[in-house]
C-alpha cells in the first residue's frame, strides 16, 4: 500500500474529514459512476442512508449536507463553504435536488435522509446510495469513509483494498524500523527519503508547489480564524476566542513576566484554536490527516516559522515530509479515524507527525525523529473520541491546542537525547491499534458516552 504525502494532507472544509469530506467525495463519486453508466439522465429519486458513527453524530458533523453537496457534483477541495447553508435550505423548501449540478430529482429529507441505527461491516462510517428512477432501483453503491478523507466502496472493502494505490516507491517501508534502516542505509534524512518516494508520483517542483499550496491553505485557515468572532454553529453556544486572545498577544510589548517560552505557548494555543474554530464552523481547511486534528500540525509549524528567523520554504517542505512519515506509518498500522480507534488515532497521530516534522526541521537525526514521534503518540495513548453534541468543539478546539504544545515539547525532548529509548515508536503504534480494538464503541466517535454523556448529565 503506497501513501503519499498528498494523501495524509488534503484542502477541504470542516468540520469533520470522515464525516464531511469522506461522504461528500463518496457522493460525487457516486453520481460520477452514474454518469459513467449512462444512468444520470433516468435517474429521478436518491436514497440516502447513514449507518453507525456517520448516522450517531452525522448531524453534528454535518454529514447530512456534505452528502448532498456531493450529489449536487461538489468536491470538498473545491467548494465554497458559504454557499452549503443557503443551497441546502434550497432544498428542503423546493423538494428538487440538482443530481451532479444538471438533474433535477426529488428529494424529500425527512423520508430520503435515513440516519440508521445499525453498523455494517468493514468500518464504523458507512453510507449506502441508492439511484431510482420510476420503476425503481437503478443503482446503488455503499461506502465506507476509513478516516483522512479517504472513501473506499463495497467491493474495494470487501477485498480487504481500503488503499487501492499500489505505486511501486524506492524507499517503501511499513515499520518504522524499516524507515530507519532505509535512512541508514542510504545516508538519507528522512525527509529525503520521503522526497524520493513522492517522486513516484510527480516531479519535485510539482511536490515543492503542492506542499506550499497546502502551507499557503493553512496559513489562511489561521488568518480566518483571527478575525472571526462570535458564536459556534451547533447549539452548543461555543464562542470563538482565537480573534480575543490575538489581540491580547498583540498588545504585549514585550514577552510576559515568567518568559518568552509561554509567550511562545500561548501563540501556539492561538494558532491551533484558530484552525478549529474555523474547522467547526465548516470553514476551509487543509485535513492534517484529520479534520478533528487538523489544528495540531498547523498550529507547530506557525510556531517554528513565527519563531525562528531563519525558517525558510524549503522547512516548510521538510516539515510536511518528515510529519508525513509517521502518519504513514499510523495508517497502516492502526487507524487515524475516530470512529475506529478513538480520538487517540486523531489527534495521537497528528501529534506525532508534528513532533516529527519539528524534529526534522531542527536537525534531528532519524532516530531522534522516530524518538519525538514515539513520545507524542504514546502520551495521547487511551484518548477518547466523546464530542458533546456530536459537534467538533468540546472538548476538540482545545484538546487541539495542548497536543500542539506537547507535539513541541516531544521534539524538544527528543532532541535532546540521542535517539536511544526504551518504548519504540513502532510498540506504540501497535498499542494504539489494540487500544482502539478494546475501546468500547461508545467512546469512539457516537457521542454516547465519556465527556458527551457528562455535559448532558450536568
Amino acid at each position: 500500500m503506497a501513501i503519499s504525502v498528498f494523501d495524509l494532507f488534503k484542502i477541504g472544509i470542516g468540520p469533520s474529514s470522515s464525516h464531511t469530506v469522506g461522504p461528500m467525495r463518496a457522493a460525487a463519486l457516486f453520481v460520477q459512476a452514474l454518469g459513467e453508466r449512462r444512468l444520470l439522465a433516468r435517474v429521478t429519486r436518491v436514497e440516502v442512508k447513514l449507518y453507525g458513527s456517520l448516522s450517531a453524530t452525522g448531524v453534528g458533523h454535518g454529514t447530512d449536507n456534505a452528502v448532498i453537496m456531493g450529489l449536487m457534483g461538489e468536491w470538498p477541495d473545491r467548494i465554497d463553504p458559504r454557499q452549503i447553508a443557503p443551497r441546502i435550505a434550497a432544498l428542503k423548501e423546493t423538494g428538487s435536488l440538482l443530481l451532479g449540478g444538471e438533474r433535477p430529482v426529488a428529494f424529500d429529507w425527512a423520508r430520503d435522509m435515513r440516519l440508521l441505527d445499525e453498523n455494517l461491516p468493514y468500518h464504523p462510517n458507512a453510507m449506502t446510495l441508492i439511484a431510482c428512477d420510476d420503476n425503481g432501483e437503478l443503482h446503488s453503491d455503499t461506502y465506507y469513509s476509513v478516516g483522512g478523507g479517504f472513501v473506499v466502496d463495497a467491493e474495494q472493502a470487501a477485498a480487504g483494498q481500503l488503499d487501492q494505490d499500489h505505486t511501486r516507491l524506492p524507499y517503501d517501508f511499513s515499520s518504522a524500523v524499516e524507515l530507519l534502516q532505509l535512512c541508514r542505509q542510504h545516508g538519507l534524512r528522512v525527509s529525503e527519503l520521503m522526497l524520493e518516494n513522492e517522486k513516484a508520483w510527480r516531479s519535485e517542483a510539482d511536490i515543492r508547489a503542492g506542499l506550499m499550496r497546502l502551507w499557503q491553505a493553512m496559513r489562511e485557515c489561521v488568518d480566518n480564524g483571527l478575525s472571526e468572532e462570535g458564536i459556534l454553529p451547533g447549539g452548543l453556544n461555543v464562542r470563538r476566542r482565537a480573534a480575543k486572545l490575538h489581540r491580547s498577544l498583540q498588545e504585549l510589548g514585550k514577552p510576559n513576566v515568567i518568559g518568552s517560552t509561554m509567550s511562545a505557548m500561548e501563540w501556539v494555543n492561538l494558532f491551533a484554536l484558530a484552525v478549529n474554530e474555523e474547522n467547526a464552523a465548516g470553514g476551509r481547511m487543509v485535513t492534517a490527516p484529520t479534520n478533528g486534528a487538523a489544528g495540531i500540525i498547523p498550529a507547530v509549524l506557525h510556531y517554528y516559522m513565527k519563531f525562528n528567523p531563519d525558517a525558510c520554504d524549503d522547512d516548510v517542505v521538510r516539515f510536511f515530509l518528515g510529519a508525513a512519515s509517521v502518519g504513514i506509518l499510523c495508517k497502516k498500522n492502526a487507524s487515524i479515524s475516530g470512529a475506529e480507534v478513538g480520538c487517540q488515532g486523531e489527534v495521537g497521530s497528528a501529534c506525532a507527525m508534528a513532533a516529527a516534522g519539528l524534529a526534522e526541521v531542527l536537525g534531528a537525526t532519524p532516530e531522534q525523529l522516530e524518538n519525538a514521534a514515539e513520545i507524542g503518540l504514546e502520551h495521547n495513548l487511551g484518548l477518547t473520541c466523546d464530542p458533546v453534541g456530536g459537534l467538533v468543539q468540546v472538548p476538540c478546539i482545545e484538546r487541539n491546542a495542548i497536543a500542539a504544545v506537547k507535539a513541541i515539547n516531544a521534539a524538544q525532548m527528543a532532541l535532546r537525547g540521542d535517539g536511544e529509548h526504551f518504548i519504540s515508536l513502532d510498540r506504540v503504534i501497535r498499542t494504539m491499534r489494540d487500544t482502539g480494538a478494546d475501546m468500547h464503541d461508545k467512546y469512539k466517535e457516537t457521542s454516547r458516552g465519556g465527556l458527551a454523556v457528562s455535559a448532558i448529565e450536568c
